[in-house]
């Protein structure tokens, strides 16, 4: 059915949570997993003239992203390798995460892209499914939502 799974996490309990959980999908369909992270792109400092010694450079910057990339993606890999599951994780930079993922998806040949819902509706709905529904709307790929009923506690 679904050969190669991409994942994406943000490293917040709930797209952890969530990305287990396309874990056990993937292993019941022994399919490949990918786990996407989408950092933000360097931004300049526009509001000063001077740039602060303390701000970092855009090497600084990426390879800061990078190692937070690879920390964000640990326990999805880490759940993946105890299930057999061919799994690779990847950081990628863009402005508009939804974009990203679709365009990674597509990219790296996916078949389902797996994404979470906090389950709310109304106005939270708008402002915290924001990335999912973005990735709806773009995508020509399947795109399964996990709903978490229940928040999960903090780490």
């Amino acid at each position: 059915m679904y050969r190669k799974i991409l994942l994406t996490t943000d490293g917040s309990t709930v797209s952890s949570k969530t990305a287990c959980a396309g874990v056990a999908l993937a292993a019941q369909l022994q399919a490949e997993v990918l786990v996407l992270y989408v950092a933000p792109e360097y931004q300049y400092p526009i509001y000063v003239e001077i740039v602060p010694p303390s701000y970092p450079s855009e090497d600084e910057y990426r390879a800061a992203m990078l190692r937070t990339g690879a920390e964000h993606t640990r326990e999805v890999m880490d759940a993946c390798q105890q299930q057999g599951l061919r799994c690779h994780s990847m950081t990628a930079f863009a402005e508009h995460t939804a974009q990203k993922i679709v365009e990674v998806a597509e990219q790296q040949h996916c078949d389902l892209i797996f994404m979470g819902s906090h389950g709310r509706s109304g106005w939270g709905q708008l402002l915290l499914g924001s990335v999912t529904n973005k990735v709806l709307s773009h995508t020509r790929l399947p795109v399964l939502v996990h709903r978490l009923i229940q928040e999960p506690a903090p780490r």
